[in-house]
């Protein structure tokens, strides 16, 4: 099915990746709605979209059911991205499991009684926890290591149960680490990628949990929207999961070396901290059931990515020195 002229929803749409799927799909899209409630998601991320006659911005929640069975009335396909991050589920559980795992079944109801045409979850690749094998593929084992990653589970439970007992027309894609341009710095939400960038640029150390021996799979925003729509227009994607990912391990010790070398801060080394709560050891994907059944490769690898983030960075004429005061090193307490 292609979503070329379909009308589509975004929930979570002005997050880090909701936002650039929205940029995505608002091109060839002629009615985009995007739902987000702003505790973690930004009016300047769809800043380009405020007056743009396609693209609705509503400010609701998905914990509002009334709310998602009034908006999905309309919609052929929905994308849904609305997320409580994992670092909010270390010190509020409760609220990763209303917001991602209710939510989401919240999003199922109304997908139902609306009829839409296609419902699509994007998941996490903190469903698996550490990988058991490598590369992890989509039978891996489900073996969250913390409440954001069990409530991802469950809402993938959810939708695929849609799906076998309801026929409705849902997958799941789990993208694994996702950096590019709009990823979070800040606060509860910032990321490993932007924070490191950030401190370096302030000539002071980036701060690793840990032995920084762990691993994660880390793939550029525009490559993982690209395999979100592409798992979207799969027709053997219904009832299906698939990650979506570059496919390429990269330790932290070494991401903080390249942005280091990109920076010109070779000088400046990494100081270790205890290791987070519930952090997992190891992510490597597996991803050739992506490329089999749509033909999808992530284009852009670490060190180009890297690149590109920076320059972005750059150029968005931050006050770095304020930015770093604002900056919380243990920022899931």
């Amino acid at each position: 099915m292609k979503v070329e002229g379909l009308r589509v929803l975004v929930t979570g749409g002005a997050g880090f990746i909701g936002s650039h799927l929205v940029d995505l799909l608002s091109s060839q899209n002629k009615s985009v709605i995007v739902l987000d409630n702003f505790t973690s998601g930004k009016r300047e991320n769809l800043k380009d979209h405020l007056n743009n006659k396609n693209v609705t911005i509503i400010e609701g929640d998905v914990r509002d059911k009334k709310l998602l069975i009034d908006i999905t009335k309309d919609i052929d396909i929905a994308y849904h991205l609305a997320v409580q991050c994992l670092r909010v589920s270390i010190k509020d559980p409760e609220i990763n499991h209303e917001v991602n795992a209710t939510g989401t079944l919240n999003l199922c109801i109304a997908s139902l009684k609306n009829r839409i045409k296609r419902l699509v979850y994007v998941s996490s690749s903190e469903v698996y926890g550490s990988a058991v094998t490598v590369p992890m593929n989509e039978d891996h084992p489900l073996n969250p290591m913390t409440v954001y990653g069990a409530s991802k589970a469950a809402g993938e439970m959810y939708t695929l149960a849609y799906h076998k007992t309801y026929g409705l027309e849902s997958m799941v894609v789990r993208p694994f680490n996702t950096y590019g341009p709009r990823s979070h710095f800040e606060g509860t939400y910032s990321e490993v990628i932007p924070k490191f960038a950030l401190r370096y640029l302030c000539d002071a150390s980036p701060v690793i949990f840990g032995d920084g021996t762990q691993t994660r799979d880390f793939t550029y925003v525009t490559d993982t929207v690209q395999g979100i729509l592409m798992a979207s227009e799969c027709d053997k994607m219904i009832g299906q999961a698939v990650n979506i990912a570059r496919g390429q391990e990269v330790s932290v010790n070494r991401l903080a070396d390249i942005i280091s070398k990109k920076l010109d801060k070779e000088d400046i080394k990494p100081v270790y901290e205890t290791g987070r709560p519930g952090d997992v050891l190891r992510h490597h994907a597996g991803v050739i059931k992506a490329r089999d059944m749509f033909g999808y490769t992530a284009l852009i690898d670490i060190e180009n990515g890297i690149e590109q983030y920076i320059g972005w960075f750059k150029a968005q004429g931050y006050d770095y020195e304020g930015l770093l005061k604002q900056d919380k090193v243990f920022n899931w307490e």
